[in-house]
């Protein structure tokens, strides 16, 4: 089968490439031209007009759980890759906290068998430590071999200094991140944020000098090393300017936020929604305001969406009991584009940097690029279709999202990757 996607624009700052009204030919899953005007064999040739949208070199979302091995009642590979392809991604990288984790090569080898036949790329995220207990290295060198693109304990800090330090070493002998999920366990018993809402609410709180304390002993582990860590979901307004410094110092550290993080304050708790509950809670105005300005400055290299598919039955519970996160698969881009673009804190090249080409760098994956020869894999981005977030269309086994009925402007149309196009929900 051979493509051609008629009269789009194609954007891709990596390659400095801005190309408007311009079509894209491709043949087994590689672009066979790219101009304007393009001939075509009618009888052999899918014709997509594209007129006012927009191809962007795939996203990737560097923080997913999919649940599979162990929850599947809550997502597998596949759904979960069905949601991701909604959302606009042609890739994902999927944390370890499974069960049993990601800490073997045999189940590295399980996900990436049972993702290899669908139109999204599986990326595994190993376990640092055996079962993430923080008691034991896992066999890092033999888990980057068998696949692996980070490691991180997922849901949990690494547990002490020595271990850290010891896991930091292993990786960068083999040039792969650390990924932290920055707490810290003896201030982790929290419900939501600790301010004066969590008084007013009644809640237990959860201090954002938790994150602060462990995000600044990775930056100074990382220094001591010279290893790679990569913050996960930052969410505190010290936690930003922490890693804004040790930027400025050299030091090799990156970080991710969600949209939840950038667009969402504590103040909307006052609902008891448990949608709203997710780890690192929800902050303040000023934490917000705070992201913002990490994102425009480059302090925050990545935007990924912690999606975390629980079933109604587990977020039916009470709040303090409740399990923390949210679905976000198919509203990350939409909210992006939304909250970011259209109200000018980023620009559609810094977005794609945020969503598709710093992800990469970090993991050490192949950026996808707009050239004779290459590979296809691309986004298709609507900027100004304006929509309603409806959990009852998702993909995901799961919905239990914050978004849901909310109104966005932008939209990820489909995503083609494999030789495949997915488009308005479906392989065509």
């Amino acid at each position: 089968m051979k493509y051609l996607f008629k009269n789009t624009t194609i954007i891709n700052p990596e390659q400095q490439l801005s190309l408007k009204d311009f079509d894209i030919l491709i043949s087994d899953g590689l672009i066979i031209k790219i101009g304007q005007n393009l001939e075509y064999d009618n009888s052999n040739t899918k014709v997509i007009e594209l007129k006012g949208k927009i191809l962007v070199p795939g996203f990737l979302d560097m923080h997913v759980h999919l649940r599979e091995p162990g929850r599947e009642d809550e997502e597998t590979i596949e759904t979960g890759s069905r949601a991701a392809a909604n959302g606009g991604f042609t890739a994902v990288a999927c944390m370890p906290n499974t069960e049993p984790s990601i800490d073997s090569a045999e189940v590295i080898e399980l996900i990436k068998n049972k993702s290899k036949s669908f139109i999204v790329d599986v990326y595994p995220v190993a376990a640092a430590t055996i079962e993430r207990k923080g008691e034991f290295l896992s066999p890092m060198l033999e888990l980057k071999e068998a696949g692996a693109v980070a490691f991180s304990d997922d849901g949990v800090a690494i547990k002490t200094a020595s271990i850290l330090k010891r896991a930091m070493e292993y990786s960068k002998m083999i040039d792969l991140p650390i990924i932290e999920h920055c707490e810290d366990e003896s201030l982790s018993n929290g419900s939501m944020n600790e301010g004066i809402n969590s008084t007013l609410f009644g809640l237990l709180p959860l201090p954002s000098v938790s994150e602060d304390i462990i995000v600044m002993r990775d930056i100074l582990m990382a220094q001591y090393t010279g290893a790679r860590v990569h913050i996960a979901h930052i969410s505190s307004a010290n936690a930003v300017k922490l890693v804004r410094e040790a930027k400025k110092k050299g030091i090799k550290v990156t970080a991710e936020v969600t949209p939840h993080h950038f667009t969402l304050t504590d103040d909307l708790l006052k609902t008891y929604d448990t949608n709203l509950k997710m780890n690192p809670p929800l902050r303040t105005h000023q934490d917000v305001q705070e992201i913002l300005e990490g994102l425009k400055d480059g302090t925050i290299d990545c935007i990924a969406s912690d999606h975390a598919p629980h079933s109604i039955e587990e977020k039916e519970l009470e709040f303090d009991y409740a399990p923390n996160g949210v679905v976000g698969l198919e509203t990350s881009v939409g909210i992006a584009l939304s909250e970011l673009f259209h109200k000018k804190v980023l620009s559609i090249e810094e977005i794609i940097m945020k969503y598709s080409i710093n992800p990469r760098k970090i993991l050490n994956i192949p950026i996808p690029s707009f050239a004779e020869g290459s590979k296809a894999e691309f986004t298709i981005l609507d900027l100004n279709e304006v929509w309603t977030v409806d959990k009852e269309k998702f993909l995901s086994k799961s919905k239990n999202t914050p978004f849901d009925k909310r109104l966005l402007t932008g939209k990820p149309l489909g995503i083609f990757n494999k030789g495949k196009l997915f488009l308005n929900g479906e392989i065509i």
